[in-house]
């Protein structure tokens, strides 16, 4: 099982991860973390923006699914009947077992299947264990408690090396090596 907190790409924000690249990259199910990735954890409700956003995938023809470890089900619940997706609760991240009971809800595949998250240590490390692409985004709403604030400088030299494949990437893809 592999261990790898280096996510396989970085984004700014879920906007960032676009139906057509999720295409490109043979994507046909996107399973998202909720909190700091989709929206503010104090956020009780979808933004048009993502509700717009969530059409557009479906539009695609991906797949989505939430995949939380949110303790209250109460607000991941709201959440998901407001955008009219399923999620997968209670997912233990980052034990892969979420990854894998949400792939079979949706009758997916771990080779078509992608998680996005904001954080390394579960949502990119469970990710990694499920042999699905991590994807990760900054945090919504940035770091604000000190613990947060720690957490970023851990996943700073993680990131940095994802930045780095990423550029040689695209640099060996467009000749510039």
């Amino acid at each position: 099982m592999p261990f790898s907190l280096v996510p396989d790409r970085l984004f700014e924000d879920y906007a960032a991860v676009t139906p057509a690249l999720l295409r490109e990259l043979g994507v046909t199910l996107l399973l998202s973390d909720l909190d700091f990735t989709l929206a503010a954890k104090a956020t009780r409700r979808p933004d048009q923006a993502l509700k717009e956003y969530i059409a557009a995938l479906q539009g695609a023809g991906i797949g989505f699914m939430i995949v939380s470890n949110n303790r209250s089900g109460t607000r991941v619940t709201e959440f998901c009947a407001d955008l009219g997706v399923p999620y997968q609760g209670h997912a233990g991240k980052p034990s892969p077992q979420g990854i894998f009971a949400a792939i079979r809800r949706a009758d997916g595949s771990v080779d078509h299947t992608a998680m996005l998250g904001d954080k390394l240590l579960t949502d990119c490390l469970a990710a990694k264990r499920a042999g699905v692409l991590a994807l990760t985004v900054e945090p919504v709403g940035g770091a604000v408690t000190a613990w947060q604030k720690v957490l970023h400088a851990l996943q700073a030299p993680f990131k940095a090396a994802c930045r780095r494949k990423m550029k040689k990437n695209r640099e060996k893809k467009h000749g510039n090596s």
